[in-house]
């Protein structure tokens, strides 16, 4: 046995019960919990079946991991797209059925468009799911600020949730335009998001200027070449928190770099803006588990008082 076996047999009750499941990670072998296995990662996208693999994988262990997915197959999976991550390109293959002519990421009513295209991932990161609860539970009636928006799933979720305002930044304009895309394929009112194709960290005048936000999210990469670097930019988002959101509100900072720990982060907001204070580090998703927590992917929240009240408090 390779994979571990109760995701699977969780997915085949939902679909047998015409229930139409979620999108959800089945097999998360990075996280460093199943020993040999630690090259294998498995997404379910209704009706797509995604096997990665970040290493060569043993003779039959491609063979292993087909016979215990077979209870889906042909079920609540009609097709089977292998990438191999360790290889230049990433390049994938179907290796069972045939893929749909479109493929989306479901969480609940709302779909995301999905495709590899030459890139390591499809456009919709399954670990970012208690992020998107998070803000989920507060957007309504706010004016959020999307920073590394990508493919702008969580302007989706805030727009269906009643934000009255989501500002989507990245410097990829085709992520934004699928990002755009989604908001179409989900109905959502199109006055009510708003996509700045900008550098950032160059740009921070007009990114500033569609405010002032009541959240904020930083979501950005860990190392982008010639764009951002966390260990050395993440600082210089934090610092313009007051001019982001001069009357306060809520930050969520996410970051996905195992090498830094969530104390990284809580080094950054005391130095860059001792004012915010810490509300809790969001729990990982129970589908990514990790031997090292440390190591998950980052969501703390934060909540910055505004100007006048750290006047008042000072």
């Amino acid at each position: 046995m390779i994979l571990d076996s109760a995701p699977v047999a969780r997915l085949l009750a939902e679909w047998e019960a015409q229930q139409a499941p979620d999108s959800r990670r089945l097999f998360h072998g990075r996280g460093q919990c199943y020993p040999g296995y630690e090259h294998w990662v498995v997404d379910y996208y209704q009706p797509v079946i995604l096997l990665t693999l970040f290493a060569t994988p043993a003779a039959t262990e491609l063979e292993q991991v087909m016979a215990e997915l077979s209870p889906l197959l042909g079920k609540a999976a009609t097709a089977v797209l292998l990438q191999r991550r360790y290889l230049s390109g990433a390049p994938a293959e179907v290796i069972y059925g045939e893929m749909p002519a479109n493929w989306f990421a479901r969480r609940g009513d709302l779909r995301f468009q999905l495709a590899l295209e030459g890139q390591q991932n499809p456009g919709f990161f399954l670990d970012m799911e208690p992020g998107r609860q998070w803000l989920e539970q507060r957007a309504e009636g706010k004016r959020i600020l999307n920073l590394f928006a990508y493919t702008c799933a969580f302007s989706v979720v805030a727009v269906a949730a009643g934000a009255d305002c989501v500002v989507n930044v990245d410097m990829s304009k085709a992520a934004l335009a699928r990002g755009r895309d989604n908001h179409h394929l989900n109905g959502l009112d199109k006055k009510r998001s708003q996509f700045l194709p900008e550098q950032i960290l160059k740009s921070w005048s007009r990114v500033r200027r569609p405010g002032p936000y009541d959240i904020v999210i930083f979501d950005p990469p860990s190392f982008q070449k010639g764009s951002f670097v966390a260990s050395r930019d993440y600082a210089k988002l934090v610092r313009r928190l007051p001019e982001l959101m001069p009357a306060g509100g809520d930050v969520l900072a996410c970051l996905n770099a195992p090498e830094l720990g969530p104390e990284f982060i809580a080094e950054v907001f005391a130095a860059e803006c001792p004012e915010a204070s810490f509300v809790a580090r969001l729990p990982g998703s129970p589908d990514f588990p990790d031997a090292d927590p440390a190591r998950q992917l980052k969501l703390l929240h934060y909540a910055y008082p505004g100007l006048n009240d750290s006047a008042e408090s000072a």
